[in-house]
């Protein structure tokens, strides 16, 4: 009788066991729902500061906004926007400061979709430019609503710092122009606060940083090679 009664015990402790751990409704699988569910990914952090932002940028009429994503594995995107009242967005910079976060979208593809928010168009090499960052690479748009070329985008990574600086500019009558525009719009980023290496990374930038003069437009067009420019590269002599 007694070991009757042992074995049915040990048999009704185990169906516990199984079923408090298979039941959906228990402490253990409710916990288990709620991590899931507070782990969404990117989200808007209205409370962070803003760590970065343009300084001296000589536009009239700009309207200059600042959004924070944050994501629970640790990264964080600061996107700095300008544009007239009233207009499409003319220039955008994004500051991402990668995480542990393991699905991360190639930086190209990103940045075609916010060059183009239809999707119908795709980015092509557009040379290169020198920023207070270093080299900086650019892209342009094709098969888009806008005319080609109109658009110059840019992404830049600072792997010292865990950073990805990208963006894209839509103003000025020519290349040589918006290429001009861009650099200059990547020389005047600062920072604000930030952790140790990113502190070191801008700091050290700011060592090479440019002085965005009314004609450095007019230097650049001149002074751009075969390498940087957008133009076929201007042959000397016969061939």
């Amino acid at each position: 009788m007694l070991r009757t009664m042992a074995y049915v015990g040990a048999l009704a402790l185990i169906g516990l066991i199984v079923f408090y751990t298979a039941n959906p409704l228990t402490d253990a699988a409710i916990t288990a729902a709620t991590t899931a569910e507070a782990r969404p990914g990117w989200g808007v952090a209205t409370r962070s500061q803003p760590a970065y932002a343009l300084s001296q940028l000589d536009w009239p009429g700009k309207a200059e906004t600042t959004e924070i994503l944050r994501h629970p594995d640790g990264g964080r995107r600061d996107i700095l926007r300008l544009a007239a009242p009233g207009e499409p967005v003319a220039a955008e910079i994004e500051i991402y400061r990668i995480g542990r976060e393991t699905s991360r979208v190639a930086a190209e593809a990103a940045l075609a979709a916010r060059m183009d928010p239809a999707g119908t168009a795709t980015i092509e090499t557009a040379g290169v430019i020198d920023t207070k960052f270093g080299p900086v690479p650019l892209f342009s748009l094709t098969g888009s609503d806008r005319p080609a070329g109109s658009c110059l985008g840019f992404v830049k990574a600072i792997d010292a710092a865990s950073l990805r600086i990208s963006g894209f500019y839509c103003r000025g009558d020519s290349g040589p122009q918006r290429r001009s525009a861009v650099a200059c719009l990547l020389d005047r980023l600062v920072l604000l606060g930030g952790d140790a290496a990113t502190a070191a990374a801008f700091a050290q930038a700011e060592l090479r940083r440019g002085s965005c003069a009314p004609n450095q437009s007019a230097a650049s067009e001149a002074s751009a090679d075969w390498l940087t420019g957008l133009q076929a590269p201007l042959l000397r002599g016969r061939l």
